[in-house]
């Protein structure tokens, strides 16, 4: 588990929503910065991702997967696994400490470097330190209210922002 951020994501009712939050610390000690932006858009705006880990390392891995989109015409499954391959086999890229949360109208993703894409049952995900406890925030909201994907990701955020170290209360939410 990496210890420096969370990122959030929501599938429900057609919408889905990556919510991250802003907060940078070093050696897990010094909060560096407080409005950091941990999700992005790639493909032609029609792909959200979200990382957590090192951000020259997700940066480098935000290159390399929208080449994977753009050689496979914005198939997320595809370019996620592919992506996936790449990452575990080569040897530059083995070394790269981050994960990822990638989403689209077609589903939510966690891609690692160990070759895992992973896409959650219920349509909810988190990574990150604050992680488990977005999920947790995440599930209970989509089950018991009426509120949409990016207000979900955005609570549950914020949930996770009281209780984690490495979370803090500056959300970006990212939706499509």
């Amino acid at each position: 588990m990496f210890q420096s951020t969370t990122i959030v994501a929501v599938s429900k009712d057609d919408r889905v929503a990556i919510a991250g939050d802003g907060q940078v610390t070093l050696s897990g000690n010094y909060i560096m910065k407080h409005q950091a932006s941990k999700v992005r858009r790639l493909f032609h705006e029609q792909v959200i991702v979200g990382f957590a880990g090192s951000v020259a390392d997700a940066f480098t891995l935000f290159d390399k997967f929208e080449n994977q989109l753009e050689n496979y015409r914005g198939n997320l499954r595809r370019a996620a696994v592919e992506l996936a391959k790449e990452w575990r086999t080569d040897r530059y890229l083995r070394r790269l400490e981050a994960l990822l949360i990638a989403a689209s109208s077609d589903g939510v993703l966690v891609i690692s470097g160990t070759g895992e894409v992973i896409e959650p049952d219920d349509g909810i995900a988190a990574i990150g330190s604050g992680g488990p406890l977005a999920l947790a925030a995440a599930r209970a909201l989509a089950r018991k209210t009426d509120l949409a994907a990016a207000a979900i990701a955005r609570e549950a955020l914020l949930v996770a922002a009281e209780i984690c170290v490495y979370t803090n209360e500056v959300v970006r939410v990212e939706e499509l």
